[in-house]
């Protein structure tokens, strides 16, 4: 396994009446991230809040290309992102205990917080269609370029993780620095993977190793 630490290039926040930042998406344009009841766009460029949604936004956020993914309570949305209208729910596998929240080959992929696990689920029916196990709390999950990579944050220490989609083995991991942690994570599908940095209300760009 490859170990670092991980290089924060760059800080977001904290905002305005943001106090956690649970969920982080992108959409090619604009960071998306959720905030309890809302979900907003943020410009990576100037770093300013362009637009919030209303909706519960407790913990992953995802993007399929047209559409928004966002568990709140213990449902996953999917949301419009020009008008923020609702237009179709699933149940979220852990019943509440859901974390990060990707899409990639055509499924949604829901990380489990304390259960250790990432459930690969069916985006129309919530079918859990395949299961990994980790050895560490799961926070933000993101595919980029066929690698899966998950947030962890437990006890004291965060860090960022590439794992075998096959075996659940940690083929690569980036230390976070002492007192940061990640709570979303989303890749740009270049050098920048977005973190939810938690109660600390930041959004943080980290590079990403190649």
């Amino acid at each position: 396994m490859k170990q670092s630490t991980a290089e924060i290039i760059r800080e977001y926040g904290p905002f305005a009446d943001v106090d956690d930042v649970a969920g982080v998406s992108f959409d090619s344009n604009q960071v998306w991230f959720a905030s309890g009841d809302k979900l907003n766009a943020l410009d990576p460029e100037s770093g300013k809040i362009l637009r919030s949604l209303d909706v519960a936004a407790h913990a992953g956020t995802a993007f399929d290309g047209e559409h928004l993914y966002q568990i709140g309570d213990a449902v996953i949305r999917k949301i419009d992102p020009r008008t923020g209208a609702v237009i179709a729910t699933i149940p979220a596998p852990g019943e509440g205990g859901d974390s990060g929240l990707a899409w990639a080959e055509g499924a949604l992929w829901v990380g489990q917080h304390r259960g250790r696990r990432i459930h690969q689920l069916d985006p129309v029916t919530g079918k859990v269609l395949r299961t990994i196990e980790s050895d560490r709390f799961v926070t933000g999950v993101t595919w980029v370029d066929g690698e899966l990579w998950h947030g962890s944050w437990q006890d004291s220490g965060s860090d960022l993780r590439r794992i075998d989609p096959e075996t659940g083995d940690v083929l690569e991991q980036l230390d976070m620095p002492a007192g940061i942690g990640v709570s979303g994570l989303e890749s740009d599908g270049g050098e920048r993977f977005f973190c939810g940095g938690g109660n600390s209300g930041k959004v943080r760009a980290v590079r990403r190793p190649r």
